[in-house]
């Protein structure tokens, strides 16, 4: 926390606007955290204090309180370790999380309904922001698909593991015999990527070559040696400018083209990665399953880390964080 601080005190800091909005991030976050344990650690201490009275006057009432009160403080310790988990690039980021139905007709429609219940309730329960920006209604009930954009501290580190498939058994309220149905929808999470970044020009990566101005111009122009070539050399991107007789300015110029270059480069960049993550969706067959919801039975289990509920209608209403923690205990 000192070191970021320190940071933000530099007046330099400010000139780059990427580099002082990571670090106000990072200091929200570690304030955040930093209050967290400062409010945990106090009840920690009243704790301490109300136990020794409650021995020494046998209250069995506060002792069990006392209990409760330790146990809610191991859970958000828990969280908070937690998120030391959250090391990936974009864990930080905001996320679109997309649900798409299965073959099924109605049964899979309404399943993917039931799921967008479920991540929004999530969003509500957690305190993130959910956005529903795109949804395509089903032929009788519930949906085809829908994206939701979800905003708030590692949204998308506490979401990513939920990319798979997710299938529900249960006695379908479509059919008139009450018969048994299995459903599928796909889940994919996938990172927001900002596309305000910035371009840090190393010099070492760049050869400057001045060499004379040709064509129109005047005696000046051709004579001297203003013009001037810049290259790139990681990426090879060449600019030149001589329109002005200065060489300063022809130089000035062609930094601006070159930064715009590798702007350009980068976005493109960027734009490919997020093709490659939209690409990613297709692998996700009806064999990836990785959490099934057997309501019948009141069972759900995460096939991965083994986790199970007896509760299907809690972790349909959006208690899904023991699902969410395990996974990420075990880096999935």
């Amino acid at each position: 926390m000192h070191a970021v601080l320190e940071s933000l005190n530099d007046p330099e800091v400010w000139d780059d606007r990427k580099l002082s909005q990571t670090l106000n991030q990072e200091r929200a976050s570690l304030e955040k955290t930093i209050n967290q344990l400062q409010t945990i650690s106090n009840r920690l201490e009243d704790a301490q204090v109300l136990l020794e009275l409650a021995i020494n006057e046998s209250d069995d009432e506060t002792l069990s309180d006392l209990g409760t009160e330790l146990q809610l403080c191991n859970t958000e310790i828990s969280q908070l370790e937690i998120q030391r988990m959250f090391s990936g690039e974009m864990d930080t980021s905001n996320a679109f999380l997309d649900i798409q139905a299965g073959s099924g007709g109605t049964e899979a429609q309404d399943w993917a309904n039931m799921l967008l219940r479920m991540y929004l309730r999530w969003c509500e329960s957690n305190d993130f922001k959910a956005k529903l920006i795109e949804t395509s209604a089903g032929e009788v009930a519930g949906i085809k698909s829908a994206t939701i954009h979800i905003s708030g501290n590692f949204a998308f580190g506490w979401l990513r593991t939920e990319s798979g498939v997710h299938r529900l058994v249960r006695k379908s309220p479509f059919d008139s015999g009450n018969r048994r149905h299995t459903s599928f929808a796909a889940v994919f999470v996938s990172p927001e990527i900002e596309d305000n970044f910035e371009i840090d020009l190393d010099p070492s990566d760049l050869r400057i070559d001045v060499y004379r101005a040709s064509g129109a111009g005047g005696q000046h122009v051709n004579t001297t040696e203003s013009a001037v070539r810049i290259t790139h050399l990681p990426s090879g991107t060449v600019v030149q400018c001589q329109n002005d007789r200065s060489q300063h300015k022809n130089k000035a110029t062609a930094m601006k083209q070159m930064r715009a270059r590798l702007f350009e480069l980068e976005h493109q960049k960027r734009m490919d990665k997020a093709q490659a993550v939209e690409d990613t969706k297709a692998d996700i067959g009806w064999g990836s399953q990785i959490r099934s919801y057997v309501l019948d039975k009141s069972r759900v289990k995460d096939l991965r880390t083994q986790i199970e509920s007896s509760n299907p209608e809690a972790i349909l209403d959006g208690n899904i964080n023991k699902f969410l923690e395990a996974s990420l205990k075990e880096g999935i």
